[in-house]
């Protein structure tokens, strides 16, 4: 008898039980951190830009620090005497303040309509995936309807309705996007309900409500979280191409889509001319949707692409 009881294993621990949310620590490598500085710089310039940006948004420079008036000011080379580093677009307004006016309305707008996709997209995906099974096919079938339409399309077909305003845009942005969020939200919600910690919970006598808060969204969080940053840049650049068809923000508010779209014209006269005017603004698109992905990435990276295949 003694003997049995020294083979016996000792259990030095207790392990963690399988309905609690995992523990995840994020540890973002070199890149990363390049990007999240990046991305705060153009959220402190987004929340800060009337204090920081060197003119107001639609002011029109029309002299220098001596009061010599710019006849035709158009096109100006970057001045340092009328605090113009960037030079002035076609009109003579400085092109670095409306980029910085620019990253309060376009990432603002952006932000948002990805935060009402993500409120819109979830509750119908986690609804859909506890429901029975005529109320996921009457969601799944709307949702199909609203992917059928290619994205600019739609939108064409909504603004040319209804007019093109920053509310509309919010809302149209966040519709649009709230389709392929609802498709993530309901696979993985369709995949928890599944794992035998949920049928632990079911057997425990716990509600629906409970299994949701706390079963369903604590575990896919991460993938939801980390979908975010994708969905945000393909919101950004869905305003910015309504923006530069003109269908986005109308003037005389800046907007880094319309800006491009205004000041092509400089382009022909090269950097020694007006082609500042719109690569700014576009460098500044390419700079904040890049550095976002590549924080997805690294975060994706780190939990062996599972967290993509998921979004998949």
């Amino acid at each position: 008898m003694s003997d049995k009881m020294k083979e016996e294993p000792q259990l030095d621990h207790f392990e963690e039980l399988p309905d609690a949310p995992p523990k995840t620590t994020v540890r973002l490598s070199l890149v990363g951190k390049i990007s999240v500085t990046i991305v705060v710089i153009w959220v402190v310039l987004a929340f800060f830009g009337p204090w920081i940006a060197p003119w107001a948004e639609s002011h029109f420079i029309e002299e220098d620090a001596e009061g010599n008036y710019f006849l035709d000011p158009g096109f100006m080379l970057p001045n340092a005497s009328v605090n113009s580093y960037l030079g002035t677009d076609y009109l003579g307004r400085d092109v670095l303040s409306r980029v910085i006016w620019g990253a309060r309305t376009t990432i603002g707008i952006s932000f948002a309509a990805t935060l009402l996709a993500y409120f819109i997209g979830i509750t119908l995906g986690i609804a859909a995936a506890v429901a029975g099974r005529a109320t996921d096919m009457m969601l799944s079938r709307g949702v199909d309807a609203i992917l059928a339409f290619p994205n600019i399309m739609l939108g064409l077909i909504i603004i040319a309705a209804f007019g093109s305003s920053i509310p509309l845009l919010i809302g149209l942005a966040g519709l649009v996007y709230a389709a392929s969020v609802y498709r993530i939200a309901r696979a993985l919600g369709q995949d928890i309900m599944v794992q035998d910690f949920v049928e632990a919970a079911r057997a425990r006598g716990e509600g629906l409500w409970w299994i949701i808060t706390r079963e369903i969204l604590p575990n896919a969080a991460m993938p939801l979280a980390t979908d975010f940053g994708l969905r945000l840049i393909f919101v950004i650049l869905f305003i910015s191409s309504l923006s530069f068809l003109g269908l986005g923000v109308q003037p005389p508010i800046s907007d880094w889509g319309s800006m491009v779209r205004e000041n092509m014209s400089g382009l022909g006269f090269g950097f020694s001319g007006g082609a500042l005017a719109s690569v700014a603004p576009a460098l500044a698109i390419a700079s904040l949707t890049i550095a976002i992905n590549l924080i997805v990435d690294d975060i994706s990276a780190q939990s062996g692409g599972s967290l993509a295949k998921k979004m998949m």
